[in-house]
Formats: structure tokens, sequence, C-alpha cells
């Protein structure tokens, strides 16, 4: 499929705004339902279509997305990458919007693989043409507040000790995804321990991922990167995600 694969901006390919949603995904239940993020997919394709990625297969299925937003990094009481990651990149991008000011940086935020479409190379050539789409438009970096796709497998391990893991003999990280990352040559630049919020009650997580929900503390969820923290008290639960930032040099 690499071959066959077309890849554009939303803004050169409109009619496939719709899609971008419909499309079959392997993502978590319970992530569609994120503070911060619940509306912002829709938002940055309306207002950043040039920062919208589509790759389309041979019959002219989409088989990938990936969003990204500018904003600006150097602005006054910022200059760092978030700890707050995905979240509070995203309320930066919506702000600099909002009073005109002109980005310095554009940040990943989405990258989907169509369920079917995977382990095909189509993740990295996605990466690839964000990178090389931020450096057309101009700017100097491009930052990602990644989510490592094996983490889910290890929850109690901390991300600070998972990012660094020893790297494997080609010299490439541990984890699929921030390997990914290395090949377009990215590098991890720090971790962001509570880049994404979801807030649910029990009700809703139990709809949200099919478990009961019925002990005190901390509870292992299929495909969450750490235990979502339960409360029978208060019959709320929360589940606060670590991503890791990678850095681009463009």
């Amino acid at each position: 499929m690499n071959g066959d694969l077309a890849i554009t901006t939303l803004a050169e390919r409109p009619e496939l705004r719709a899609s971008l949603w419909s499309m079959p995904h392997t993502w978590p239940a319970f992530m569609e339902h994120e503070l911060v993020g619940g509306d912002a997919t829709e938002w940055i394709a309306a207002e950043f279509p040039q920062h919208v990625l589509v790759a389309t297969g041979p019959e002219g299925d989409l088989v990938a997305r990936a969003l990204s937003v500018p904003f600006a990094l150097g602005a006054e009481g910022r200059r760092e990458l978030p700890a707050t990651g995905w979240d509070r990149t995203l309320r930066w991008a919506l702000t600099d919007l909002r009073h005109g000011r002109t980005p310095d940086t554009v940040s990943a935020i989405d990258m989907t693989v169509a369920t079917g479409a995977q382990r095909r190379g189509i993740a990295g050539r996605m990466v690839s043409a964000l990178r090389d789409n931020a450096r057309a438009g101009g700017f100097k970096e491009l930052v990602a507040p990644a989510r490592p796709s094996a983490k889910h497998l290890e929850p109690d391990t901390p991300m600070a000790a998972y990012a660094v893991r020893a790297r494997r003999e080609d010299g490439l990280p541990h984890d699929p995804w921030l390997r990914v990352h290395a090949r377009a040559g990215g590098a991890v630049e720090s971790v962001a321990p509570a880049s994404r919020t979801v807030v649910g009650s029990l009700g809703q997580w139990r709809r949200w991922t099919g478990l009961p929900f019925d002990s005190e503390g901390p509870v292992t969820v299929p495909g969450a990167l750490v235990p979502v923290l339960c409360s029978l008290r208060h019959e709320h639960a929360v589940y606060c995600e670590p991503n890791v930032w990678v850095r681009y040099r463009l």
C-alpha cells in the first residue's frame, strides 16, 4: 500500500473532513471523553486544515489522519514544553488564534492509522509528513506529546522510567511508537506527567470500559497507560495520562 499512499492536507482535500471521524480506529473508548479534547478535533479541522494531513489508499479511502496545531511556545510565560502536555498545548493554540498571536512551533495532536491498515509503515510516513509540512510552513520546530503504544502493557511502570528504558542494540527506543518518532528524526525531550485527563462518574466508566469499578483505588483498564483512580466515596474516577514530549529541530 505504501507505494499507492497519497498524503495531502485537508485544505487540499476538504471533502475528506467527514471521513476523519468515521475512519475505524483502535483508540480506547474512554479516550473519546477527554476533558479538553472532546471537540478539539473538529475545531482543528475547521481552523487549521493546512495542519491536518490525510492519507488515502489506492481506492481513495481514508487510511490515516494526522492533526497538528501551530502555537507560540516562545510567548511570555511559556518557553518550556508543558507538564500538562496535550491539554495545555491545545489551550495555547486556541488562545493564540483568538488573540492573533504569531505561532512559532507546531505540535502534533492526533496521529491515527485506520484499523486494517496498521503495521504497514504508514505511521512512519505520516510522522515524516507532519515534520515536512511544518517545515514547509516556515516553522523551525515540531513537537509531539507522544502516547507510547506499548505502555498500556505496563500500567504500573512510571512513564519517566519507561521513556528512558535502555535502548535496543540498534540504538532505537524500546517502545514501538517512540521508535517511529526516532526514525523520523525526533528526540525524546521530557515527560508530560499530566498530559490528558478523563473524568467521569462510576456509571460512565462502567459503560465506557465494561468494568465494575467497585473497589477503592487504582483500577487497571485495558488501553490505559496508567491506572484509573476510583473513588467509591465520591462516586467518580479520574484518569490522568502521561505522555512523552518528542522534539524535532527543523
